[in-house]
């Protein structure tokens, strides 16, 4: 099935050049000193497109003014379609700011049109951007219904009844033939298309009808795909000098959904993220603020990225305002493939369990949330290390680790931090009462090219029926070895 959506976003101008607009101020964007968008306010105050700015000033003399940069709106354009990547590797770039998605192959993988539609809208809303969406079975029925506001078509035949009552000059070859076409009663596009193709070609040229073509499917509809970067860069410049950390998330957010739809398109997955916070420029100049994010396990994910960053940006002290953010994705890897198990795990899943680790990470500090680090120690306080969450360990070298024979062995599940000296009574070991031994000894022997130990342990039963693990120092030399209390069993 065949199915497109296109996004027409009508108001990028005022929310490229003023992202923090209000409908309750007047704001109005002047393109050669006339107005090519404009706020509620401004409109309310009877301003309205094509009006010159002297005509502006005097109906709403509190007017915030802003030119128009077509290459701001390009970017802004760009970003927009980056984020979608996520939805489609098939988006191209139409007329008029609308942007096309063939999502036909990505229904099922989303729930649906309606679904996805939900998914395309609330994304281009996290951008900041208001658009008009619609879907049609074709391209140019997409864009057509999108421009104008008329809703959805999943069929054919309802999309031709529905592009028969739009109005003639949606089309923009047809723009420059309006007087004749009135003059004739030619006002929708129904009425266009009854007319003689061959005068209508002869008058208003080949391209009118090539476009109706398409919206009606009577002609294949060639595409220029948009191609995402082969590495990611992205930058967003503030409009205002911003003094507190938090309030950076927006902006975050903005970048991060670029970076989720570059990864889709790649078919890759993050491990590390470099947000960098620019800073005044000029003789106040000082150098970014870098905020590093280094994952656990790989994501393409924006929900779980925006969690770390909100953590990581409420612990920020900002050495100076902040006038532009720039996202980096240096680590990347191939995106792995989903699970093939039929029953899911329980208690979640290993990225679930990650993605929690990752979090504490964020909000505690990487260096209060430890792993273990096995080594190849026989010595209990050295065969084990505990590093930070950040720092990756393979499971494979982990095992290579281990001596081979130390698996075998009972080990308790608490290790002290320090052995404690224990008291002798009876001419045994007492730690609250006194101690039996129940095992055989196992003698360890390591150290000798740093610190020599040789001792001899021991496990031990109280007479709490708690189980010690005990050992004893048998130094070169001292009289009388001691023992010592190592661990506790579980």
């Amino acid at each position: 099935m065949r199915l497109w959506i296109a996004i027409h976003l009508p108001q990028l101008p005022l929310e490229v050049f003023c992202p923090r607009w209000s409908a309750d101020h007047c704001t109005v964007v002047l393109e050669q000193e006339r107005v090519v968008a404009l706020s509620q306010a401004a409109y309310d105050a009877g301003v309205r497109i094509g009006l010159r700015r002297g005509g502006a000033i005097m109906l709403a003399p509190h007017t915030q003014f802003q030119q128009r940069s077509l290459l701001l709106e390009a970017e802004a354009l760009q970003a927009a379609a980056m984020a979608l990547l996520q939805f489609t590797p098939q988006l191209a770039a139409a007329e008029e700011a609308t942007l096309l998605l063939d999502v036909g192959a990505s229904l099922r993988l989303f729930g649906g049109i309606r679904a996805l539609c939900r998914k395309v809208a609330g994304s281009v809303r996290a951008l900041g951007f208001t658009g008009t969406l619609s879907c049609a079975p074709t391209a140019r029925g997409a864009w057509l219904l999108a421009r104008s506001n008329a809703g959805r078509s999943l069929k054919m035949d309802t999309l031709a009844r529905r592009l028969d009552v739009l109005p003639v000059d949606l089309l923009p070859p047809v723009r420059a033939y309006l007087g004749w076409l009135e003059g004739i009663g030619c006002m929708s596009l129904g009425e266009l298309r009854r007319l003689p193709r061959p005068g209508l070609q002869r008058r208003c040229g080949r391209a009118v009808l090539d476009m109706l073509d398409d919206a009606h499917g009577a002609r294949p509809e060639m595409h220029e795909w948009l191609q995402a970067p082969a590495s990611f860069r992205a930058r967003l410049e503030l409009f205002d000098r911003v003094e507190n950390a938090e309030a950076l998330l927006f902006g975050a957010h903005r970048l991060l959904l670029q970076l989720t739809g570059w990864l889709s398109a790649h078919q890759l997955a993050v491990e590390r993220i470099h947000l960098q916070l620019e800073h005044e420029r000029g003789r106040t100049a000082c150098p970014p603020t870098l905020i590093e994010i280094l994952l656990a396990e790989p994501t393409w994910k924006d929900a779980h990225l925006v969690r770390l960053l909100k953590e990581r940006l409420a612990k920020q002290e900002l050495v100076a305002p902040v006038i532009g953010l720039c996202l980096e994705a240096p680590q990347v890897q191939p995106m792995a493939p989903p699970s093939e198990s039929l029953f899911p795990e329980p208690g979640g899943s290993k990225e679930d369990w990650q993605r929690l680790l990752e979090l504490l990470a964020a909000r505690l500090g990487p260096e209060n949330v430890l792993q273990a680090a096995p080594s190849s120690d026989y010595r209990p306080e050295y065969a084990n290390t505990w590093v930070s969450i950040q720092t990756r360990i393979r499971p494979a070298d982990a095992r290579a680790q281990l001596p081979p024979d130390l698996t075998s062995l009972p080990r308790p599940a608490w290790l002290l931090p320090k052995p404690v000296p224990l008291l002798m009574r009876d001419h045994r070991p007492y730690y609250g009462s006194p101690l039996r031994i129940r095992s055989t000894g196992e003698r360890i022997e390591a150290g000798w090219w740093s610190t020599l130990q040789t001792r001899d342990y021991f496990i031990a039963e109280g007479e709490d029926s708690a189980y010690y693990w005990l050992y004893q120092d048998r130094h070169v030399g001292e009289q009388a070895p001691r023992w010592y209390l190592q661990g506790l069993f579980g």
